[in-house]
C-alpha cells in the first residue's frame, strides 16, 4: 500500500488494496484465489507503468516534493560513510536547514553539505522548511572554504522551495550571503558536484550549486522560481501551478536537453522514496565516476572548466 499517495497516483492505491483485500479473504475463508491475485497483480504492474513513465510536469513537482523521499541526512549515512557534522556559521547560528560535513565516498574523503526538510511539522519548524537563512548559507561556505584548505572534493545536494524571504533574513544580509557563495563557488580550486535530489528552486538552491557537474534525480525539478509563484506573478493565481510548471520546463529532461545538468540520476518506478536503497546505490555510482573525472583536472583547470560550463548556458539570436 502507497503510503501518503498522490492524486494522480489513487487508481494504483484502489488496485492495490483490492489485491490486499482478496488475499486477506482468501486466507481467512482458506479459498485459492491466486490466478485471480496474479491477473490484478499484473494489472497492477501495467498501471504503474502507464501512470509513472508518463507523469506531467506537475505530477513531477508533487513527486520531488514527497515528504518520505530520502533528505540529505539520508544519504549522508546510505550513499556516504563515516560522516561528521559540522555546526554554525561561526557569526551568528546554527542554520538547521542546511546539514554538512566531512564524510567518504568509496574511502574517497570528501565534504558534502544540502538542504535538509523535516518529516513532520514540528521537524519542518526546526528545519524551516528547508529554507536557509543568511547563517545556513554562511555556513556552506565555511565548510566549502574548509574542504578547499584540506584539497577535499565538495558535494552538494539541493532540495529547498528557496531562501527563506523573512524580513529578519534579510536585515542579515540574505541577497548578499547567497551572491558571496556564488562568486567564492565559482573560485574553488577543488572538485565540485552538486545533485538535485528533490526540488531546486531559485537563488536558494543556485548558492549551493555553482559546480563543475550538476546533475539531478529523476524526478526532481529545478526551476528560477517555483510554479506557484510563477503563476501569481503571471497570472495573479497562485493555484495555477499546475499550468505554470509546464511553462517552465523544469524536469530533468527538459533541463538536460538544454545543457542546464549534465546527467539524470535514475530513480525507481514511481520515486526515490519507493526503494531508497536503489536510489542510495545509483547516486554513489554517479558521483563517483564524476568525481574520477574531475579528480583528474589541475586548479587551474577545475576553475576554467566551471567557469565555460556556466557560460555555455542558454541560447541567443543575433
Amino acid at each position: 500500500m502507497i503510503a501518503s499517495a498522490l492524486e494522480f497516483e489513487k487508481p494504483i492505491v484502489e488496485l492495490e488494496r483490492k489485491i490486499e483485500e482478496l488475499q486477506k479473504f482468501a486466507e481467512k475463508e482458506g479459498l485459492n484465489f491466486g490466478t485471480e491475485v496474479e491477473k490484478l497483480t499484473t494489472r497492477l504492474a501495467t498501471l504503474k507503468e502507464e501512470v509513472y513513465r508518463n507523469m506531467n510536469e506537475w505530477q513531477c513537482t508533487q513527486v520531488a516534493r514527497h515528504a518520505q523521499r530520502p533528505y540529505t541526512l539520508d544519504y549522508a549515512v546510505n550513499t556516504f560513510t563515516d560522516f561528521v557534522e559540522i555546526h554554525g556559521d561561526r557569526a551568528y547560528a546554527d542554520d538547521k536547514s542546511i546539514v554538512g560535513g566531512m564524510c567518504r565516498l568509496n574511502d574517497i574523503p570528501v565534504m558534502l553539505l544540502g538542504h535538509q526538510k523535516g518529516r513532520n511539522t514540528s521537524e519542518n519548524i526546526r528545519r524551516n522548511f528547508g529554507m536557509p537563512n543568511p547563517e545556513g548559507y554562511r555556513k556552506a561556505l565555511r565548510i566549502m572554504k574548509l574542504a578547499e584548505k584540506f584539497n577535499l572534493p565538495i558535494i552538494t545536494l539541493v532540495d529547498t522551495p528557496g531562501a527563506y524571504p523573512g524580513i529578519g533574513a534579510e536585515e542579515r544580509g540574505q541577497g548578499e550571503a547567497i551572491a558571496r557563495n556564488l562568486i567564492e563557488m565559482a573560485a574553488l580550486e577543488v572538485p565540485v558536484i552538486t545533485v538535485v535530489t528533490g526540488e531546486g528552486g531559485s537563488g536558494g538552491a543556485l548558492a549551493l550549486a555553482v559546480a563543475n557537474r550538476v546533475l539531478m534525480l529523476q524526478h526532481s525539478i529545478y526551476s528560477v522560481i517555483s510554479p506557484e509563484g510563477c503563476a501569481a506573478i503571471l497570472w495573479k493565481d497562485g493555484t495555477q501551478g499546475a499550468k505554470a510548471a509546464s511553462a517552465l520546463k523544469l524536469t530533468a529532461p527538459n533541463l538536460l536537453k538544454h545543457r542546464i545538468i549534465d546527467e539524470i540520476i535514475a530513480e525507481p518506478l514511481g520515486g526515490a522514496h519507493r526503494d531508497r536503497k536503489v536510489v542510495y546505490g545509483n547516486l554513489r555510482e554517479a558521483l563517483i565516476k564524476h568525481l574520477s573525472d574531475l579528480q583528474q583536472m589541475s586548479k587551474e583547470k577545475l576553475v576554467a572548466d566551471r567557469y565555460a560550463r556556466f557560460r555555455q548556458i542558454g541560447a541567443f539570436e543575433e
